[in-house]
């Protein structure tokens, strides 16, 4: 581990919004930080959202939790990175993507200055792009350059599953790859429950699962973000404790295969764009990249979302 790091502080870029402040409330009532910094443009939200967390501190374990600037960053064993703008009415996803691109043009190299042995923990959409962009203005090796990924997609699947096979979705085991987005696939020929390709655990289940219901299952898993929005406005809650959960595999070291985001070097005859395939993080970021046995409509698959990832990073000037 870094001696200039600080092991269990944690900056959170963004942490005035919904997202950025259900992390920073799930990593506190989680025990792992000992110190968490909200860092926004919005300098008195996130003064109001660290004074709230605070006064919740006779209930957990001793953490300080402050609102700073980038130069607070110092120290980071991580910095997670909420911030970002949000889709207007009549805005196209390009014109977002350009917008956060420049965000991050200006912002990354501040944080980077403040915190440079830190893991950059990518949450801001398009995350996968953003990533990439995250790579690019950090200068930092790139497996100190993390995405969320497909890792809340990859949950939001499990625990449809569960439900459907009535299961404890912690028993199902199943990946969601490529882009966090509309090009993302569900990997079906490795999905399995028991130790059981999932067709053959439905059969014995007594519970359909055939290839209609994967379908609307995966249909149901890229969609579920718009269907929380139609309701609520934003979604929050599960990608706070998303983020938690890969924090907590970073600062345990505890070697968990996740979807998360990162550079591709190769894998699938992919390169040179960030997608989420099954990867170990550990105490440095990203580790190894696996390369799960696809058949071959899923490797078209993934090959068509890597390639509109890659156009639409082109299009921003990436």
């Amino acid at each position: 581990m870094d001696p200039e790091c600080t092991p269990t502080k944690i900056a959170i870029v963004g942490g005035a919004g919904a997202v950025g402040a259900s992390a920073a409330y799930a990593l506190m009532i989680s025990g792992l930080a000992s110190e968490i910094v909200l860092v926004d443009v919005n300098e008195r939200r996130a003064e109001g959202e660290a004074m709230d967390m605070s006064q919740g501190a006779p209930f957990v374990r001793p953490v300080t939790v402050r609102n700073g600037t980038y130069a607070d960053c110092a120290g980071c064993k991580i910095v997670v990175i909420t911030a970002g703008a949000a889709q207007k009415p009549g805005e196209t996803r390009l014109d977002l993507v350009k917008k956060n691109v420049g965000i991050f043009r200006s912002m990354i190299p501040q944080i980077a200055a403040a915190a440079p042995n830190a893991i950059l923990l990518i949450v801001a959409n398009p995350v996968d792009v953003l990533t990439y962009a995250a790579m690019k203005f950090s200068g930092f090796p790139t497996g100190r350059v993390v995405g969320s990924g497909t890792v809340l997609d990859t949950g939001r699947l499990r625990s449809l599953i569960g439900q459907k096979l009535a299961v404890d979705p912690r028993s199902v085991h199943g990946y969601v790859i490529g882009e966090h987005g509309d090009s993302e696939l569900v990997v079906w020929s490795r999905t399995t429950v028991a130790s059981m390709p999932i067709a053959a655990f439905s059969a014995q289940r007594g519970r359909a699962f055939d290839a209609y219901v994967q379908e609307r299952v995966a249909d149901e898993v890229c969609h579920a973000a718009y269907e929380i929005i139609e309701r609520k406005g934003a979604t929050y809650y599960a990608i706070g404790l998303a983020i938690r959960h890969i924090v907590e595999a970073i600062l345990r070291d505890q070697n968990t295969i996740l979807t998360v985001s990162t550079l591709l070097t190769g894998q699938y005859g992919i390169s040179d764009i960030c997608l989420s395939l099954p990867s170990i993080v550990d105490h440095d970021g990203v580790e190894v990249v696996f390369e799960p046995p696809l058949n071959a409509d899923e490797l078209a698959a993934l090959q068509r979302s890597a390639q509109v990832l890659k156009e639409t990073a082109q299009a921003a000037g990436l």
